[in-house]
């Protein structure tokens, strides 16, 4: 039996088919860029070489309905009968309050996921369609929601708690959520097994960092603070999200500039033009950033400068309400491809016990390993992230009740 997983992003969908009891990848692929001319399909599957053509995809429903039609092709297909899929596991950003674990579709799960649109604007209503597509097409296949925000539910209310006034959260739910959460449990999971000591002897340090970035704190298995939020726009310095500033800045700018007095504006401006982009003036990928550092870019120096001094600092401040950690993980395409980022977060951070062996981390690999010298107290460790496996796991449990 199969495992078909869903994940529909902003402006692509990803899918991976594992088969179930193996845990074995069947095919996978992704479809960029949704409704733009430049949209494209890469598709790859366990015996044949990566392919990608352009395709014209207006929406999320029809990306998935294409990558159904693929997978069931009668001559290059993976599926011959939508019998042979067990069940469908869908990654979805924002759980809000209603989604505090992992759940199986019915008409009331779909009527709370909309319900969550307003506050992932990007994300949630790609997933509603994603999720009406698969029952377009696969009738009668169960589907589970996965929740990035689910992992973090374990958080205290002293900590996910904003000093707002409390009918604020009362009425309009408005907490940290946290994000990230299936890569988090993910890592955290794998560190524990690399250090040899069952989860719930750990405290672990888990960096995420890709183009949205999030750290968390992991004690004994539970996450007991992260950086994002109330949405994925807190924390540190991102790609083209600005993280942590002074909320002061919000009315001032709305003050000031009109372009930015409408609500709508003023968010594209905090999630798309700010982070390495908005300081470079470049670009927001941290490659491109590497490159003009190297070639004398002041402003490229600062924005990674300040990238890397904004992860420190929440990882000095978990260090300390963890009252010390184990490990150290670096996860996602920045923190598993980048040696430089790896290199500047962890400079000077002996006084935590926190030592890299330069050479391992400059070493070229993908595989999961161990940077930190032998004397380091905390050992640091770059693994690959897994979100898919994570969700053909909890698809499973949720399926057969476990």
């Amino acid at each position: 039996m199969k495992v078909l997983v869903v994940n529909c992003g902003s402006s692509s969908v990803k899918y991976t088919l594992f088969e179930m009891d193996t845990e074995k990848k069947i095919a996978w692929g992704i479809i960029e860029c949704i409704g733009l001319p430049e949209a494209y399909y890469k598709k790859q599957t366990a015996g044949s070489e990566e392919q990608k053509e352009s395709v014209k995809v207006t929406n999320h429903m029809e990306a998935v309905e294409l990558i159904i039609k693929n997978l069931m092709d009668k001559q290059t297909g993976s599926i011959k009968n939508i019998d042979e899929i067990s069940v469908i596991g869908h990654r979805i950003v924002h759980g809000g309050d209603k989604f505090s674990k992992s759940v199986l579709v019915d008409e009331e799960v779909k009527k709370g996921l909309k319900e969550c649109f307003s506050i992932a604007p990007l994300h949630t209503p790609g997933h509603y369609a994603g999720i009406l597509a698969v029952e377009k097409m696969l009738p009668g296949i169960p589907s589970v929601l996965v929740f990035d925000t689910a992992f973090h539910q374990t958080i205290p209310d002293y900590a996910y708690m904003y000093a707002l006034p409390y009918e604020l959260y009362e009425k309009e739910h408005i907490r940290k959520y946290g994000f990230h959460g299936t890569s988090h449990n993910y890592v955290s999971q794998r560190a524990a097994a690399m250090l040899g000591k069952p989860i719930e002897e750990t405290k672990i340090i888990t960096c995420h960092l890709g183009n949205g970035s999030s750290l968390a704190a992991v004690e004994y298995g539970k996450v007991i603070d992260t950086s994002m939020g109330f949405t994925p726009l807190q924390g540190v310095v991102m790609g083209s999200r600005c993280g942590d500033i002074d909320p002061a800045v919000i009315p001032y700018i709305i003050n000031i500039d009109k372009e930015y007095a409408a609500a709508e504006d003023l968010n594209i401006l905090l999630n798309k033009k700010s982070g390495l982009l908005g300081i470079s003036g470049l670009s927001g990928d941290m490659r491109t950033i590497v490159k003009a550092v190297a070639a004398g870019n002041k402003k490229a120096k600062l924005a990674f400068e300040m990238l890397c001094y904004s992860v420190k600092k929440y990882i000095s401040s978990y260090f300390g309400i963890l009252n010390g950690t184990d490990a150290l993980v670096f996860t996602a395409g920045i923190g598993e491809n980048s040696p430089s980022v790896r290199e500047h977060i962890c400079k000077n951070l002996s006084a935590l016990g926190i030592e890299m062996d330069i050479d391992k981390n400059n070493e070229p690999s993908s595989s999961e390993r161990f940077v930190s010298t032998e004397n380091s107290k905390v050992k640091i460790m770059i693994i690959p992230t897994n979100e898919e496996l994570m969700i053909v796991r909890e698809s499973k449990r949720v399926l057969t009740n476990d």
